[in-house]
């Protein structure tokens, strides 16, 4: 039997901890609990784009304000 064969059958993986040192456990309880935040609005996006770019003028405004492209 290759070593690749041998490799195939005792390689497994396990779940991926998004933060490490085992904080996955934590996370699943936390958004468990009853009092947890659970996003289920749904988002209007054409509102979300009008108020991004009411953003973006009021800080063209600024004196002090510049975009990368004009520093070269």
């Amino acid at each position: 039997m290759s070593f690749l064969r041998k490799l195939h059958r005792s390689l497994s993986f396990s779940k991926v901890d998004p933060l490490g040192g085992g904080l996955a456990e934590e996370i699943a309880s936390e958004q468990a609990e009853p009092d947890a935040i659970e996003l289920e609005e749904i988002l209007d996006g054409q509102l979300i784009a009008e108020r991004w770019g009411e953003a973006v003028e009021e800080l063209e405004k600024d004196p002090d304000w510049f975009k990368f492209s004009d520093d070269e």
